[in-house]
């Protein structure tokens, strides 16, 4: 008995969860088709030739969702931070600036806390962009540009909790923030200068953080003989030694697994430039790390020396990557 309750429950739980799912596809879908294109440009260009930073304000779950907008654009070399409406009230009006663009969410744009924030904008001329799903409400008409949400309610059975707002909202914010990125042609080492930390910050490293230079990069000249090969290769540990010409371009490579397939009685007698593997994959010192992985993984390699105009300036290894959360 207990397990029939159970399983009717776990039923009744994925229905609601399948209804709840399909609205907001629902409204997703309705901010597509709805979503005014011209609107979308006017507010993108404001974005873009701001002199100052784009400021987000809204309360309640807008403002959750705001704040979530603002960290997006900010990590993506759009200055940005959220202001709370009440806060503005008593003084925090005054981080707002004339260069500034504000972006104001409001679902039902009647939200009286941004009354202050409004005022503010008129008074000083601030671009203000209105973010609802009332384009006569009063936030709609002290805009300069109107982004309208759908006006299809809520999932939420009692029509009342933010649910199918919010997520238009939130991807409303996520289309500003990537027309942002491709506008400014945002790079992924742009994204690592802002996420130096955590295991995001492992992957956006450069490879010019991790490789090893100097003496400690295993190098001779491609005549060497290869006794001095042997030599170098198990004195700087790394499996490898890179061979340079006469001009100090790489030209070859041999790492211990190519040694132990050439290996015969008479190899000591031999020259690198008759062993070595000629033009190896090289990287950039700008490349991302997660780039270097995935070369090693597709060539099935475990050492990439870094070159800058045909010369190499480091070596990094496979255990460099890992050892560092590259994975």
């Amino acid at each position: 008995m207990i397990d029939t309750i159970k399983q009717s429950q776990l039923e009744l739980d994925r229905e609601s969860a399948k209804r709840t799912i399909a609205s907001e596809i629902e409204t997703i879908k309705e901010l597509e088709k709805s979503l005014s294109a011209e609107a979308l440009t006017k507010t993108l260009d404001f974005m873009q030739n701001s002199k100052g930073r784009i400021i987000i304000t809204g309360m309640g779950k807008s403002g959750h969702i705001g704040k979530k907008i603002a960290a997006s654009l900010a990590s993506t070399g759009t200055p940005s931070f959220f202001v709370h409406p009440a806060e503005a009230s008593h003084g925090d009006l005054g981080m707002i600036t004339e260069d500034d663009v504000v972006i104001a969410i409001s679902n039902s744009g009647e939200s009286r806390e941004l009354i202050d924030i409004l005022n503010y904008c008129k008074r000083f001329g601030i671009t203000l962009i209105a973010i609802t799903k009332n384009p006569e409400s009063s936030l709609g008409k002290a805009g300069d540009v109107v982004l309208e949400l759908p006006n299809n309610g809520e999932a939420c059975p009692l029509g009342l909790a933010p649910t199918n707002s919010t997520t238009a909202t939130l991807v409303l914010g996520d289309i500003l923030t990537i027309g942002m990125i491709e506008r400014k042609g945002f790079s992924k080492s742009d994204f690592n200068d802002r996420h130096p930390g955590g295991k995001l910050g492992s992957i956006l490293k450069r490879v010019s953080d991790l490789m090893h230079t100097g003496e400690e990069m295993p190098i001779l000249e491609e005549n060497s003989n290869m006794q001095a090969v042997l030599l170098e290769m198990t004195s700087k540990r790394l499996g490898c030694v890179g061979f340079i010409n006469q001009q100090g371009e790489l030209t070859g490579m041999l790492t211990d697994g190519d040694l132990r397939r050439c290996l015969t009685p008479t190899i000591l007698e031999k020259k690198a430039n008759e062993v070595m593997t000629r033009n190896p994959k090289t990287i950039s010192p700008e490349a991302i790390t997660a780039e270097a992985l995935k070369i090693m993984h597709d060539k099935k390699i475990t050492n990439l020396f870094v070159l800058e105009d045909k010369k190499p300036i480091g070596v990094i290894h496979i255990h460099d990557l890992l050892n560092n959360g590259v994975a």
